[in-house]
């Protein structure tokens, strides 16, 4: 892991796209602006975490346990 020390206003390069702002610091908080491509997500550890575990429960239900799916009609 690489760490680095910014102050409020400096910034972090990331490749070409990617640039995280230390938007100002206080007490035991750091609030960071981060500019990056829309096509790449950007979330919080804890919301990924919860994705990623919506994920795998979903891949692990048995598709057989799911209701049928009725028909489509021909009006919608």
């Amino acid at each position: 892991m690489l760490i680095i020390t910014r102050r409020p206003g400096e910034r972090i390069v990331l490749g070409d796209d990617i640039v995280v702002t230390v938007m100002e610091i206080s007490g035991q908080t750091a609030r960071i602006g981060i500019a990056a491509p829309k096509e790449l997500p950007v979330y919080r550890e804890e919301l990924w975490e919860a994705v990623k575990a919506e994920n795998r429960a979903a891949a692990a239900v048995d598709p057989a346990s799911l209701p049928p799916i009725p028909p489509a009609t021909p009006d919608g």
